[in-house]
Formats: C-alpha cells, structure tokens, sequence
C-alpha cells in the first residue's frame, strides 16, 4: 500500500492502483492542467468519498510499499485519463473499471 501525498492530504492505495494514477496524474499536471480527483473512502474511513483538487503548483509527493515497478494495463490508464477530461474529473477505478477505494485517508495539520 503507498501514499499519494498532496498539500496536506495522505490517501492510501493499493501499489499497483497507485502507479497508475501516477502516471496519469504527472501527464496532466506536465500539460499543465488542473483537475479534480476523486475516491471512494475506505471502510475504516467511514466510507463516503473523497476528492481533492490537483494542479501543477500543488506540493504532491507518491510513496510506494513495493520496490518492483507493476506492469502496465495501457487500457487502464486510457480508462483513468479519460476520466480525467470529463467534468467530474479523474474518477479513481480499479483494473476492472468498477470504483476504487482508498485504503485510508489522513489529513497533516501544518503548524
């Protein structure tokens, strides 16, 4: 399980979800471009959803569990990257398109 860190918030996922969603989200933020992200929240979370809003001058960070890089499914990151261009945003799905939970959710006070 690795962490996508962004301006305060640490959220949880699966390695292999997670370097999906890497790949897609430093392609956007390459083009320049602002986007929403969104999740469903994990159990222990008290499920929900969770979104933030990413764009190029956000303080983002991944840390991956695992020290091998997964495959690639290019049909997933096209599944994600579409997402990602529609109005609601890069709506966060696993392999087999149905949504993805995060494994869990924490928000860092700054001081």
């Amino acid at each position: 399980m690795g962490t996508l860190t962004y301006n305060g918030w640490v959220v949880s996922f699966e390695d292999r979800l997670l370097t999906h969603l890497h790949l897609v989200i430093m392609q956007l933020l390459r083009n320049d471009r602002s986007f929403a992200m969104s999740w469903i929240n994990s159990v222990d979370d008290g499920s929900g959803r969770g979104s933030i809003w990413l764009h190029p001058s956000g303080d983002l960070g991944f840390r991956f569990i695992g020290s091998k890089f997964p495959t690639i499914n290019p049909a997933w990151i096209a599944t994600l990257a579409s997402s990602a261009e529609g109005s609601q945003g890069l709506i966060v799905t696993g392999e087999d398109g149905e949504l993805a939970r995060s494994e869990s959710i924490r928000v860092m006070t700054r001081t």
